[in-house]
């Protein structure tokens, strides 16, 4: 029987703590035509399920819509401030916001 990580509850061998430490997370803002800006997520190395899960996260909680385009989230409208305390409770920690 293999080890439980004590801070994510999974197998050693399954265990996502890693992952999220070495991922260094962009966030960017983007003016799109008709003056709309959008916030970009770069950096999140995950599947397209895990990247969807998330995305529905952030936008539930930011009361926003978005999508996800080649592996970066974007979210309607300028988040730059609430974004980073939401990333640091889904466990992300290396965030650069600009």
């Amino acid at each position: 029987m293999s080890e439980i990580c004590q801070i994510c509850g999974l197998p050693k061998d399954l265990c996502i703590c890693e992952r999220k430490v070495e991922e260094k997370i962009i966030v960017r803002i983007e003016k799109r035509s008709y003056g709309k800006v959008v916030t970009l997520i770069n950096g999140i190395q995950r599947d397209n399920k895990e990247l969807k899960e998330i995305a529905s996260k952030l936008k539930s909680k930011l009361g926003c819509g978005g999508t996800i385009k080649n592996g970066i989230i974007e979210l309607q409208g300028d988040h730059r401030r609430r974004i980073k305390e939401l990333l640091i409770e889904l466990g992300f920690n290396n965030i650069e916001i600009y």
